[in-house]
């Protein structure tokens, strides 16, 4: 039996910026603070949090915080998935030092709608709406924006007449889904701009998912159960084959093969560490 991991899995550029971005800060000896997980895998953050890495869950948790006694003292890392504009100034009101480890292509989006909003365009956020990446784009938008995940919400939404649309995706949305949505825009006729913000490494990572489970006959998808891009794996994977399974960690993995299995194959999200990837190889091919 043959086990095989898909071309492009695990940690992708942003996360892993991120995650070093944590421990280079915990090397000052501040008492460092991350708003939201650092990123979304629980093993990843439970070893933050052992070595006294604090999580400020949301706003409200953010706005009771007493102001720093001291500069310098304590600082608050802005997570890879970004956060709404209006976090930087409340940070910045404690006396909180905001280090920011947004993923530069989440960044870029920012940027994006914040000039579309300048230009009185409205902006459709092509997402998952409770994902904090998509209510970190919001927080960026001026005007009139929309968020919408599904080809029927697409076709259900009415714009004004000769109002402009600038679209945008989350960066970790499933590539042809988007062009789907993409189109029945173009075809309504509107006034719009598109702007492809599906990360390389999305796209990669997708497609290389893809190919290897057409050719397993088992696939493994390792990722944290709030991750997004992993859970986007899983589906794509299922697809493919219909023995997919999802798992966070080795503890999760509960497989009884059938001695037909030639080829199992595995791929993991982007916010999923090499070591939990080795680990997971390592034990399938010394157990089956």
């Amino acid at each position: 039996m043959e086990v095989k991991l898909a071309e492009c899995a695990g940690f992708c550029f942003g996360v892993k910026r991120a995650v070093d971005t944590v421990y280079e800060q915990l090397k000052t000896g501040k008492t460092i603070y991350t708003y939201g997980p650092i990123v979304h895998n629980e093993a990843v953050v439970k070893e933050l949090e052992e070595k006294g890495v604090q999580v400020i869950e949301n706003k409200e948790e953010l706005l009771a915080m007493s102001p720093v006694a001291q500069a310098g003292s304590a600082a608050v890392i802005i997570r890879a998935h970004g956060v709404p504009r209006e976090i930087y100034d409340i940070i910045e009101s404690k006396g909180f030092e905001c280090v920011d480890a947004t993923c530069p292509f989440v960044k870029r989006i920012h940027k994006i709608v914040e000039k579309a909003g300048t230009e009185g365009k409205h902006v459709i956020i092509v997402g998952n709406p409770g994902h904090p990446e998509v209510e970190g784009i919001k927080g960026w938008c001026q005007g009139p924006v929309t968020i919408l995940e599904t080809p029927e919400e697409a076709e259900n939404f009415v714009s004004k007449k000769d109002e402009n649309i600038c679209i945008v995706s989350q960066t970790t949305f499933n590539y042809n889904k988007f062009q789907y949505i993409v189109e029945i825009f173009q075809k309504k006729g509107y006034n719009d701009s598109v702007v492809n913000t599906i990360c390389n490494a999305t796209e990669e990572r997708q497609r290389s998912a893809k190919v290897l489970a057409a050719e397993a006959d088992v696939m493994i998808v390792i990722g944290g159960r709030h991750s997004s891009n992993t859970r986007k794996l899983y589906e794509i994977c299922s697809r493919e084959c219909a023995n997919t399974y999802f798992i966070q960690t080795l503890d999760d993995l509960h497989l009884e093969l059938p001695k037909a299995v030639r080829l199992v194959g595995i791929t993991a999200g982007a916010s999923t560490p090499n070591k939990l990837i080795e680990e997971v190889q390592n034990y399938v091919r010394i157990n089956f």
